[in-house]
C-alpha cells in the first residue's frame, strides 16, 4: 500500500504480519488444499484478491480452516483477519453479532437434491416425497414451508448430523436432501454415482455469502469492498486474464481510472494504482474465478444463476469506479 495515513486495528496487524489471515472452510471447488497443499477454490481466490490489494502479491495470504460452529467466535477473537467461509449475512449478525460484510460474491440458498429416477424437474412434483433434513437448523423450517406453501406433503427425515443425514440418501431412506445448493452441488460429486442425480431449480431460501470482518476498521472493510468490486467491474467491461493488457492503451477514461493509467483512484484509496489490474492479470475477472473453480465445466457443476451480472439478469452489480 502506499500512503502515510493511519490504517485500523486489523489492517495495522496485517501489515505488521506481512500477512492476511482468511478463515475458510473445507469444501472443493469452495476452498480446498491441493495434493501440494496450496489452497484452491472460488473464496481462495478472493482471499488473494486481497493479498494482492494490500501487498501486490496473491500469496501473502495465510489460509485457515474452520468449522461453520467456531468460524464467527474465531473472527471475532482475532484467529482471522477476515471470514471468507461461505458465510450467511444476516440482520442480526450484521448489527447484533459485530459484523461487517463486504460484497456478496455468492448468491446461495436451500436447494433440492433427488435420484433421476424419480422422473421430478421440479419441487412441486414432490407430493408425498421423503425427506432428509437437519434438524435444528433453518434449513427445516424452510422446507416445512416449502411444502405447505405449495400444498404438498411430505415425510421429514430428521436427523442431526451432516455427514450422517448425506449418507441416509446416499442409501435410500430419502427421495430428497435439501441443504444450501453449493453443498449439494459438491455432495452429488461424492455420491458413487453423481450422474444418477439431479439438483432441482428451485432454492427455497435466500443464503447471500459475504466476506465478514470485525467491526472497527473502515480502511480494511473499503480494500475487502473494492478487491471484490474490481471482479465484477472487469467482466462487465469485457476485460479478462488473458486480454487485460491491451486495455492498457484504451482511451476510454472509465477503463484507464479502473485499470491505473490514470492514477488518481488508486491515490485516492491508498492503495497501489493499478491494484485492479494486477487482480485480474492474477485471477482473471469474476466470471473466470466462478467458470475456473464451481462452472459447468467443474466437477461442482453450478450454473451462474443469480451469480450473473445485472446487464444480463442477475444480481452482481459494482459501483461506479470513479
Amino acid at each position: 500500500m502506499t500512503g502515510a495515513a493511519a490504517a485500523g486495528p486489523t489492517l495495522d496487524a496485517i501489515k505488521a504480519r506481512g500477512s492476511i489471515k482468511v478463515g475458510v472452510g473445507t469444501q472443493p471447488g469452495f476452498f480446498a488444499p491441493d495434493s501440494n497443499g496450496r489452497w484452491q477454490g472460488f473464496f481462495v481466490d478472493f482471499g488473494r484478491a486481497l493479498s494482492i490489494a494490500v501487498f501486490n502479491d496473491p500469496d501473502k495470504v495465510q489460509f485457515v480452516s474452520s468449522s461453520p460452529q467456531q468460524r464467527l467466535p474465531a473472527l471475532q477473537s482475532g484467529e482471522f483477519d477476515i471470514l471468507l467461509s461461505g458465510v450467511t449475512q444476516t440482520f442480526t449478525r450484521a448489527t447484533k453479532l459485530g459484523f461487517h460484510f463486504g460484497p456478496v460474491v455468492f448468491y446461495d440458498g436451500q436447494g433440492l437434491l433427488v435420484p433421476k429416477k424419480l422422473g421430478v424437474s421440479k419441487g412441486k412434483d414432490l407430493n408425498g416425497a421423503t425427506v432428509c433434513v437437519q434438524t435444528g437448523t433453518t434449513g427445516e423450517l424452510n422446507i416445512t414451508d416449502f411444502f405447505r406453501q405449495n400444498g404438498i406433503a411430505f415425510k421429514p427425515v430428521v436427523i442431526e448430523e451432516t455427514a450422517e443425514n448425506q449418507k441416509a440418501f446416499a442409501s435410500g431412506r430419502c427421495d430428497v436432501l435439501t441443504q444450501d445448493a453449493s453443498d449439494l452441488a459438491i455432495t452429488r460429486t461424492q455420491l458413487p454415482k453423481p450422474d444418477d442425480y439431479v439438483l432441482l431449480p428451485e432454492r427455497i431460501s435466500k443464503e447471500p455469502l459475504a466476506p465478514a470482518i470485525r467491526y472497527g476498521d473502515d480502511q480494511w472493510l473499503e480494500i475487502v469492498n473494492w478487491a471484490v468490486y474490481a471482479t465484477i467491474q472487469a467482466e462487465e467491461l469485457g476485460i479478462t486474464q488473458a486480454n487485460v493488457d491491451s486495455f492498457l492503451t484504451s482511451g476510454d477514461p472509465a477503463i484507464r481510472r479502473f485499470l491505473g493509467v490514470d492514477p488518481s483512484l488508486g491515490e485516492a484509496a491508498r492503495l497501489d494504482p493499478k491494484f485492479a489490474y494486477t487482480i485480474i492479470k492474477t485471477l482473471g475477472n469474476y466470471g473466470e474465478i466462478f467458470e475456473r473453480n464451481v462452472g459447468p465445466a467443474t466437477k461442482v457443476g453450478l450454473d451462474r444463476g443469480h451469480n450473473t451480472l445485472w446487464t444480463r439478469g442477475g444480481l452482481l452489480y459494482a459501483p461506479p469506479f470513479r
